[in-house]
This record gives structure tokens, sequence and C-alpha cells, in this order.
């Protein structure tokens, strides 16, 4: 079986698409083409491609209106390709839920980067893992007041907690005993905000191992897993 990544490109003017294609192929990817939003929904009937570059400017359905639907019925990253100077358009497209965007003309190994970075945040996080209902949730004889975002020890004792630090814990008992790397915690903590290779998820880390653990140094709850990322080493429960 091909395991190379399978991304989809999608716009409407020849020059642009087949040359992009060739030149993904050639650097490794599985490579399928859409000329417009009535192919790509089609083409999504039959194959789940790991991700799409969208291009916002076509006739009929653009790329904003197929970026909303895609976001709404599939979890597959998105990169919007846009006028250079339509800076509206790359707003909207973010907000609409794309993961990236690249302005027209580009430099296709920009592109390949940029769909290289999107890929490592999001392909390792298998999409059947569901995250635990909202609601108090109790780990190592802590509790998080998922309401109140306060957490609280064995006595009821409330421990403060910064945006970032509930953030990031939350994320990590959303997903118990699943090795997270730091590209995917940034990613699902701070989105599309989050700054590639950034190092704030140790010191994040470092900062909520002081609340938690009884040795910090030698935690038990949040581990390291050299070479990956972290996990968080307890079973969860909603109460």
């Amino acid at each position: 079986m091909n395991k190379a990544p399978h991304i989809l490109v999608v716009d409407d003017e020849d020059d642009i698409r087949e040359p992009l294609a060739k030149y993904l192929s050639k650097n490794g990817m599985r490579v399928s083409s859409a000329n417009g939003g009535s192919a790509l929904r089609e083409m999504l009937k039959s194959t789940a491609p790991n991700l799409i570059v969208l291009d916002i400017m076509m006739p009929g359905e653009d790329g904003l209106s197929l970026c909303r639907h895609l976001r709404k019925t599939t979890d597959i990253p998105v990169i919007l390709l846009t006028a250079m100077a339509e800076e509206t358009d790359r707003i909207v497209g973010l907000e609409v839920g794309a993961d990236d965007y690249l302005t027209k003309p580009f430099n296709p190994r920009e592109l390949l980067a940029r769909i290289k970075a999107v890929l490592r945040r999001t392909n390792a996080i298998p999409s059947d893992v569901a995250p635990t209902p909202s609601g108090n949730l109790t780990f190592a004889n802590w509790i998080l007041d998922t309401q109140r975002r306060e957490l609280l020890d064995s006595k009821g004792v409330s421990v403060s907690l910064s945006t970032a630090e509930y953030r990031l814990l939350t994320i990590l008992l959303q997903r118990p005993n699943m090795v997270l790397s730091r590209d995917q915690l940034l990613d699902l903590t701070a989105g599309r905000d989050a700054v590639l290779f950034d190092r704030s998820i140790d010191n994040q880390i470092s900062h909520l191992r002081k609340k938690i653990e009884a040795d910090a140094k030698k935690p038990k709850i949040i581990q390291t897993v050299w070479g990956v990322g972290y996990t968080l080493a307890a079973d969860v429960a909603e109460i």
C-alpha cells in the first residue's frame, strides 16, 4: 500500500493545477486534481485525501464556500491559494477553517513546505479518537472543573492555571495515554496562531508539572516520550 500523503489540488487554471500536481508527485506525494467545486465534491464521494490545496477564485462555487463546506463535513486540512491583493479573502479563509494560505504567484517549493508543516501538525492524530465529553474530569487525585475552569486537589483546594495551561491540560485530559508531538499540541491548543517550531509547549508542560506532580523532576502524570512528545499517563474519568 502506498503510504505517501494524498494531496488533492483544486484550481480551475490548467497552467497552475497541472504543473503543481506534477511537482508534488515528483516530491513524494500522491496527487489528484479537480478543476472546480463540482469535481471536488464528486471526488470526495470516493476518496479521502490527506490535504486539499484549494484555490479561492474559481467560477461557480468559490474556494471560501467550499472550505466552509469541508469544515462542516470533514476534518481534511485545507491550504488556500489566494490572489495577492485580496487580503480580505485570506482573513476570511482562516476564519472559515483553512489551515494555511499562500498567495499567488507562489513558489511550489514553499507550498510543499507548508503542506508538510500542516500534515506534521495534524496527520498523526487518529480521527476515530473521540475527546472525553465536557464536564468535571478526574485524574490522579485531581479534578478539573471545566465549567469554572478550576483545578482542584484531593482536598478541594483550587490551584490557579493560566489560560494557556488550562488549554494544554484539557487537551491532554481529552486524550489520555496518547502520545502527542509538540506540533500537534501547538495546533490543538493554539490552532492557526501556533508558531512552527515554537518551544513554548515545553515551558507550559514544565509549569503544569510544578503544579500537579509530586516531584516535577520525576513526573509520573505528564510524561515525556523522548524524540516524540508528551503523554498524560493517567486514567481520566468524567464525574
